[in-house]
Order: C-alpha cells, then sequence, then structure tokens
C-alpha cells in the first residue's frame, strides 16, 4: 500500500471510530461549529469534516452549507453543527402516581410531540405499560420518523440486572414487578424497533439535565426531587449515572430528617419522602387534598396563587427547613460540586432561596466552607428526556452498528 493510501485507510479508521464521540458532542451542544469538533475530538479538519459528512448522510446533525464567523472573531470562518430536527426519535414513556404520559424525544433532547395519560395506575404494570406504549406507538405513526428505540421511567429503583421494580410504594403494582421484560414485550408487540430499556424515574432526570440542563459541565452532580409523591435521588459522577452495585444506590427518600415525623412507606419515620413530598406540603399548609387534579399540581397552584397566606408561609418555612437538613447530610456525605432540586422542590427553592442554602450551609462542613450552588432544574419532562437518553445512548456509542450507512 503506497503511502498516500495509508494516509486515507488511517483517517477512515479515525473517522469511524470518532463518530459516536463526535456525534454526542453535537448531542450535549458542545461541538456548535466543525472547527470546536475538529479541537475537541483531537483530529485533523479533514477527518471532522469526513466524521460530519457522514453523521448528516446518517440524518443525524446537519452541517451548515454556508460557513460564517461571528462579528468580530478571527481566523478562518467554520462550518456549524446541528441535531437534525428531522431525524430518528427514541419513544419515551414515564408512569407515577397519576398516570402517564408518552413522548417523542429528538437529539439534543428535544421533545418532537408529547401526550399525557390519566388513568388510574392498576395493580397490573402489564396494563399501565400497555396503555403507555399504545400512546406512544401513536405518536410514532403520526410522526412517520425512524425509531432508535424506547426508554421508561418508573417512580421506583430498578434493580440491575433484572429490571425489576424495586419498590414502587407509590404505585399498587407488587414488589419486583420485572417492569423492564414487560415494556420491552409491551413495545415488541406494538411493532416499535429498537432496544427498549427502564430506569428510575429521577435517576433519568439527573442524566437528562447532566447532558442538557441545569446540571451541565458539574462534574459531581446531586440531584433531589419530589414528584406527584414521594422523593428520589441521583448522582451523576463524571458524566455516568451512579447506581451503586445492583441499581438501588441514592435512595433519599428514606433518610430521617425529622424523628418525631408520621410513617414512612419504608417503615421508618420521618423520612424525606413523608416530610418533604406534595401531600406533606398541603397538610402542613392545612390543606384537605382533592381528587381533581395531581397532589403535585395542587402544591404549586397554592404556593402560586396564595404566597402570602400565613399556612402557606409556613408550609414553606418547614419544608425547607426538612430538605435542608437532608440535603446537608448529603453534602458531608457526597461532597458534590452542584445540586439540583425538581419538581415541588424547585418550587421552595424558587419561593425562599436564601433559607435553603443557608439552612445546607449551617448543617454541612463544606457548606460552610463555601457553599455549594443549590439550583433548579431547568428542563420540562426531565425524566422522559432521561428516558430517552437511554435509547440514544447506544447510537452515541456507535452509530454506524446502530443505525447502518455507508463507512466514513
Amino acid at each position: 500500500m503506497n503511502g498516500k493510501a495509508t494516509t486515507t485507510r488511517t483517517r477512515l479508521d479515525r473517522g469511524r471510530s470518532a463518530l459516536g464521540p463526535a456525534l454526542e458532542l453535537v448531542h450535549t451542544g458542545r461541538a456548535p461549529t466543525r472547527a470546536v469538533l475538529t479541537a475537541e475530538l483531537g483530529v485533523t479538519r479533514a477527518t471532522a469534516g469526513a466524521v460530519a459528512a457522514e453523521l448528516e448522510a446518517l440524518g443525524l446533525i446537519r452541517v451548515d452549507s454556508n460557513p460564517g464567523a461571528a462579528a468580530g472573531s478571527q481566523g478562518r470562518p467554520s462550518h456549524r453543527l446541528a441535531v437534525d430536527e428531522k431525524g430518528p426519535v427514541a419513544l419515551a414513556a414515564q408512569v407515577h402516581a397519576d398516570g402517564f404520559r408518552a413522548a417523542l424525544i429528538g437529539l439534543g433532547g428535544t421533545v418532537v410531540a408529547t401526550v399525557p395519560g390519566k388513568v388510574t395506575v392498576s395493580a397490573d404494570p402489564a396494563q399501565v405499560l400497555g396503555a403507555v406504549v399504545d400512546a406512544g406507538a401513536a405518536l410514532l405513526r403520526e410522526s412517520g420518523r425512524r425509531c432508535v428505540g424506547a426508554g421508561l421511567a418508573v417512580p421506583s429503583a430498578v434493580a440491575e440486572p433484572e429490571g425489576t421494580a424495586l419498590n414502587p410504594l407509590h404505585l399498587a403494582w407488587p414488589a419486583g414487578a420485572p417492569v423492564r421484560e414487560i415494556f420491552a414485550d409491551r413495545i415488541r408487540d406494538a411493532g416499535v424497533e429498537g432496544p427498549a430499556f427502564t430506569g428510575n424515574d429521577v435517576n433519568l432526570a439527573a442524566l437528562a439535565e447532566h447532558r442538557h440542563g441545569a446540571g451541565r459541565g458539574a462534574r459531581d452532580l446531586l440531584c433531589v426531587a419530589t414528584g406527584h409523591r414521594g422523593v428520589g435521588g441521583a448522582l451523576v459522577l463524571d458524566g455516568r449515572l451512579h447506581t451503586g452495585s445492583s441499581g438501588l444506590a441514592l435512595e433519599v427518600g428514606h433518610l430521617t430528617v425529622n424523628p418525631e415525623g408520621g410513617p414512612c412507606h419504608c417503615g421508618g419515620r420521618g423520612c424525606l419522602d413523608v416530610e418533604t413530598d406534595p401531600l406533606a406540603f398541603l397538610t402542613v399548609a392545612g390543606r384537605a387534598p382533592g381528587p381533581e387534579v395531581s397532589l403535585l399540581q395542587q402544591a404549586r397552584d397554592l404556593l402560586r396563587n396564595a404566597p402570602d397566606d400565613p399556612g402557606v408561609r409556613a408550609a414553606v418555612a418547614e419544608l425547607i427547613d426538612r430538605l435542608g437538613l437532608g440535603l446537608a447530610g448529603l453534602v458531608n456525605i457526597l461532597n458534590p460540586d452542584r445540586i439540583i432540586l425538581g419538581g415541588l422542590h424547585r418550587e421552595l427553592l424558587d419561593a425562599d432561596p436564601e433559607r435553603l442554602r443557608a439552612v445546607v450551609a449551617d448543617r454541612s462542613l463544606w457548606g460552610r466552607s463555601g457553599g455549594v450552588p443549590i439550583l433548579p432544574c431547568t428542563l420540562d419532562h426531565n425524566s422522559l428526556v432521561g428516558a430517552a437518553e437511554l435509547a440514544w445512548q447506544p447510537v452515541l456509542d456507535d452509530p454506524l452498528a446502530a443505525l447502518g450507512g455507508a463507512p466514513v
């Protein structure tokens, strides 16, 4: 083989190995131009160009045909890169205590279409998952888009490698329900292409926020959130979810923050799960929950519409103190460089950010030495976006293997 052929072969090999890293850079917004892509990958301009062209040929990204430079910038103009807004999608689904939501999620965490389902979550997970998959498959048919796979978020720790819902405390499902197997079967029965994945809803919210939202750029990210019922937590270390030896790490909802508090579903008393969720907020505020809308929506509406009500102010203060105590303990153990809060906890942070930060700083050794940034989650439907990330991961790892196509 002559020297020119050898050089060409080397560039091709590097291009193939760079496809996944290049796609992830565009997917997470870290490579807005081909020049940045070249620098981030550490390859030549020719290799970066070939990689971008192949990803465009696969229908994953768009390369601006007219390179331009920002006003006042120096050097050669560079082609801009963006995810293809008409490209493939992942089917994402979330089940919670008040029903479910299905969505189609494109690269970049873009929500292409979504539909809520207000159902009574029965004790039969197959029935519920059948309904959510049917809703997602209908969205997919309407869109006419290619599907790379499906992801499901559930309000339970998901044991690995079995894929079972270990403790769906706020659903009527039996402990150990094989949710991944059921979901995969329903996906296959619906004719949806690609593999199926399942994860804990807060874990997936943290993953989405780390890649596309308030957690972007954090090295050690702690996420704590309360949704329709209960409290969950997640930790992202060096860009990867920390799920422990069997997928059960960061069950922060069962930290005791009020030893004299109410009984928890786990058997303890005064856990975050029952002391700082929407039902707790309504109870402390002196409001009886109604059946019309979800507890989360009732708590949000009360907080937004009656912020000066004495009962609401008392509930905000009491829940912030309890939440701050729990966060301080987590900071002492985990030493994260950022905390993000979701669900009602995001609303509590917005209501009195200084109080929450002061409680955490006062109770935390690390807080006294400078404080840990506490920020609200920024993505709508972050658990759905995170569920889609599971389905997108094989494509991010190896686009050619996942989608097929001509070699670079």
